[in-house]
Parts: structure tokens; C-alpha cells; sequence
């Protein structure tokens, strides 16, 4: 059986916590988003901005 490095177990340790708050993109959710934002890229690029902004003010990454 193979066993992980100390680093991978937090790097796993902190995508469970991100899958567990809802911060993880699936694929529907981007089709979610493209679709509210009427597949603009310009909208749809501004959103991403707007929210990694938020991200990094609320400390989450």
C-alpha cells in the first residue's frame, strides 16, 4: 500500500474542507454560472475576478 507525503495529506485534508463548504467547481457549476451570465466571457470573467477577489479579502485562500 502506498503512503502519502505529510504535504499531500493537508493538500487532501483541505480539498475535503473546501468540498465540504462549497468551494469546489464542478462542471455543471460553471454551465450554471455561464448560463446566468448569458455565456458572455467578459461577464463571466469579471465574475471570477469579482469572487477570487472576495475569496482573498474573507481569508478562505
Amino acid at each position: 500500500m502506498k503512503q502519502i507525503s505529510n504535504k499531500e495529506y493537508e493538500q487532501y485534508q483541505r480539498y475535503q474542507t473546501d468540498k465540504l463548504y462549497g468551494r469546489i467547481l464542478t462542471p455543471d457549476g460553471l454551465r450554471l454560472i455561464c448560463a446566468a451570465l448569458d455565456y458572455d466571457p467578459e461577464k463571466i470573467g469579471r465574475h471570477m475576478l469579482e469572487m477570487l477577489a472576495k475569496f482573498r479579502s474573507d481569508g478562505i485562500i
